[in-house]
């Protein structure tokens, strides 16, 4: 269509001369009126003439303009045929499957190959398969890699109309596909050496310090604390580290980042280095790394660094934590964190949750969803502080358990207490408000607490745990309390209560629901009990708690007891160590509970060193881990997005069948051992 108008206009520049014959003949018609024959017949030879000539040099020209033009055209095309053939960039032309059609000299230079190679593209570039090839988008990119060279790969549809007959044929079959390689091997050669040499903030803190150092005479003391930081300062020396140190028990370091890829790849040995200094003190030193990378400014990677190492300290030290912009990664943490004798964090403690408190009109305590014993404790504790300063307090909770039921009912039954003692998360929206604080407890994450909407409602959060902390956290906390050595979040009520306010005085039923939180989070007293634990124990006997009241109130039902048989019977021996079972949850009140109950009794088993039961409840698959010492359960359920402590521990999984998730769990614990974790 092109070349036809093209010859149309040509044909038009010849034929001008005739068509300005009319005017000469109107000329001569004007020269006869107005200036007589002779005139006239002047201008009628003269335009002769011109007719003459014109009709002579057209068709005298014609043949000789067109076989120029045809020269033209044809040393046209050799010259564009010769530039795609010879074009720089690697080119070639694919049809809609991706078979090559041609190929230019740089791409055939490039992967030796001639030019009736016709097989598919992918057979050169395994990278672009047909779901890279251009399809509803005109135009797509990827990445290829060939003879380690990297290149861009842009691909465009080229459509040839002009080939295209006008009976309606398909498209397609006038279709290709043009593919351009641009080498970027040399940019992306920078890129990965300014990403290796891009700086890592980090902080290195002595977990232990004052426990460690306070034992030990001043020469033990002196020697114990410069090989440590023999150690430290060698180890980041080793790869071309900065470290200084800040403080006491306080390090700030700079390393690259391919430095810190190295390091990670070894599990940052210094954690077990540092453990095994020993020059006779009684414990081992143990230490907390956080590291931050991955944002825009040098200032946001220090922050990350600083946030990294409170939520290490946090989680029970002896570990690393490593934020890369948003994401969250976790080395460590094996060894369970020293409890400390002192209770002046406690008293501290105490005191800046009744200066909240006591400038709020009210009070609203929640636990986390499926409430337990532990919640049910901690709650009321924090119900009765909240009494002692005349503050209105609510405990939200939907539905209570049968589990904690009869205990629930004790309050409720209790004219002493009200009718508004409990109330749900819908009565809970109403209330909430800036002049409200909601103080949250046995648990850190906001998507496990009870009604989460109200952490959002109001600017006075508090948070009372003894889990350790994970990637989600409550972040708008004003006061944090987790104490990952505390038993339960029961023992940790129990101290805030004695320093609270010095006329708080526990009610005998209060006492005995914080006593049998502890009770059941301890499995009677049998695992994670320090002395803080037996401490609080003995306050709470103190204020009233009976030991036969409270085991009355957490008897099991009979279903429950078979149930938890029938999932004794039904364990598995996993990789000779793991005892995973399923609790059915049918005709269960409390399906959670009896799961928690038959992991503590699996591990009474010769040879079990941790136990899993799941169990499927209000769709959803929950885990209940448990371990006396060999296993670190908390880091297995980490990765299936739960969490803990080191010998107890759960999950949650959503939208997954009790078979997959068993699959899921094991393959878990397979790939945890092979890295080294377990």
């Amino acid at each position: 269509m092109e070349q036809l108008s093209l010859s149309v206009r040509i044909r038009k520049f010849l034929e001008w001369p005739f068509w300005l014959s009319p005017i000469w003949a109107l000329l001569a018609i004007l020269m006869y009126f107005f200036a007589g024959p002779p005139a006239a017949i002047s201008v009628g030879i003269c335009l002769v003439v011109y007719l003459g000539a014109a009709i002579f040099l057209y068709y005298r020209q014609r043949p000789r303009i067109a076989g120029e033009l045809l020269d033209f055209a044809t040393s046209y095309g050799q010259v564009q045929n010769r530039v795609l053939r010879e074009f720089v960039l690697p080119y070639a032309l694919l049809d809609l499957s991706g078979n090559v059609l041609w190929m230019n000299d740089e791409l055939l230079s490039l992967t030796g190959r001639d030019k009736g190679y016709h097989r598919s593209i992918t057979t050169l570039f395994p990278e672009i398969t047909k779901e890279e090839l251009p399809g509803k988008d005109m135009q797509t990119e990827c990445t290829v890699t060939y003879k380690e060279k990297i290149f861009q790969a842009a691909m465009q549809k080229i459509v040839m109309k002009e080939l295209m007959p006008e009976n309606g044929a398909s498209q397609d079959d006038y279709t290709a596909i043009a593919l351009y390689l641009f080498d970027e091997t040399e940019v992306t050669r920078l890129g990965n050496e300014a990403e290796a040499n891009r700086l890592v903030f980090g902080v290195l803190c002595l977990d232990n310090y004052d426990e460690v150092v306070e034992k030990g005479d001043d020469l033990q003391k002196s020697l114990l604390l410069a090989l440590i930081e023999r150690k430290i300062n060698r180890y980041f020396s080793d790869v071309d580290g900065f470290v200084r140190k800040t403080d006491n028990y306080n390090y700030f370091f700079l390393i690259r980042k391919k430095s810190f890829d190295e390091l990670e790849k070894e599990r940052f040995k210094i954690l077990e280095d540092v453990k095994a200094v020993n020059v006779g003190n009684e414990s081992a030193m143990t230490i907390s790394v956080g590291i931050g990378f991955g944002a825009d400014s040098y200032l946001e990677n220090a922050e990350a660094a600083h946030r990294a190492i409170e939520l290490a300290l946090g989680r029970g030290g002896d570990q690393v934590v490593i934020r890369e912009g948003y994401n969250t990664r976790y080395f460590g943490g094996k060894t369970e964190k020293m409890e400390k004798y002192t209770r002046v964090k406690a008293r501290v403690k105490a005191l800046a949750l009744k200066e909240i408190l006591s400038s709020k009109e009210a009070v609203l305590i929640m636990g986390h969803k499926i409430p337990d014993a532990d919640v049910l404790g901690a709650a009321v504790g924090i119900y009765r502080c909240a009494k002692s300063i005349e503050k209105p307090a609510h405990i939200v909770m939907d539905a209570p358990p049968e589990a904690i039921r009869l205990m629930v009912e004790s309050f409720t039954k209790n004219p002493e207490y009200g009718d508004n003692m409990f109330i749900t998360g819908r009565d809970a929206r109403e209330l909430v408000s800036d002049n409200v604080a909601v103080v949250v407890v046995d648990t850190n994450k906001p998507g496990y607490t009870e009604c989460e909407d109200l952490l959002r409602r109001t600017n006075a959060v508090v948070v009372l745990d003894h889990h350790r902390q994970g990637r989600d956290i409550i972040e708008n906390a004003v006061l944090s309390y987790i104490e990952p050595y505390a038993s339960s979040a029961s023992e940790m009520v129990a101290e805030v209560v004695q320093y609270f306010d010095d006329k708080l005085r526990l009610r005998p039923r209060e006492a005995d629901a914080l006593y049998g939180g502890i009770m059941v989070d301890t499995s009677n007293f049998l695992t994670r009990s320090g002395v803080r634990t037996f401490e609080a124990a003995a306050y709470l006997r103190r204020s009233g708690a009976d030991v036969t009241r409270i085991r009355k109130m957490f008897r099991d039902s009979m279903e429950d007891v078979r149930a938890k048989s029938a999932g004794i019977a039904a364990a598995e021996i996993f990789d000779d160590a793991f005892a995973i079972s399923v609790c059915e949850s049918e005709g269960l009140k409390s399906p959670t509970v009896v799961a928690a109950q038959t992991a503590n009794e699996l591990l009474s088993v010769v040879g079990v060193k941790a136990s899993f039961v799941l169990t499927d409840y209000n769709h959803m698959i929950y885990i209940s881990a448990r371990a006396i010492d060999e296993v670190n359960v908390q880091l297995i359920m980490e990765r299936l997005g739960g969490g803990g402590h080191l010998n107890i521990a759960g999950a949650q999984l959503p939208d997954t069948t009790v078979e997959e998730a068993v699959q899921l769990l094991k393959d878990t614990i397979r790939i945890m051992k092979e890295e080294g974790d377990i």
